[in-house]
């Protein structure tokens, strides 16, 4: 199974999504690559995929996802396993991966995302969003 890692990224009172070429919204994440821990993969995913660099991770909070996607005529089944941090980084670096990004209040941010296990994985991350009153 192909494994990726990404976070769900808060800022103060937002948290940010990217846009996907296919026209999904969703986190920032990528593929976990040879020798790297899953908070490396997502650290490198956020950096290359938006240029932020200074986070926070929460700990104790991880959710995780699973589907099936189709490439190049081959159905294959993915896994990612989201973490939480936070930034006081507004500014994004765009990769060329993506063609838009927003953040947006959590509520909102549920609403925009397009699959229903990552709105159901924000909601849980909700809770602990409030419990440290970003």
């Amino acid at each position: 199974m192909e494994t990726s890692c990404g976070f769900i990224l808060a800022n103060h009172q937002s948290v940010l999504l990217l846009q996907y070429p296919q026209g999904h919204w969703s986190f920032p994440k990528g593929h976990v690559e040879a020798g790297e821990d899953h908070h490396e993969t997502a650290r490198r995913e956020l950096r290359e995929e938006t240029g932020i660099v200074e986070i926070s991770i929460l700990p104790n909070w991880k959710g995780r996802t699973e589907y099936f996607y189709s490439r190049r005529g081959s159905k294959r089944q993915k896994q990612v396993y989201w973490y939480l941090a936070t930034t006081d980084e507004f500014q994004i670096s765009l990769s060329h991966e993506h063609t838009n990004f927003l953040w947006l209040d959590v509520d909102r941010a549920v609403d925009q995302l397009t699959f229903e296990q990552e709105k159901d994985v924000l909601l849980s991350a909700k809770k602990i969003l409030e419990k440290i009153n970003l």
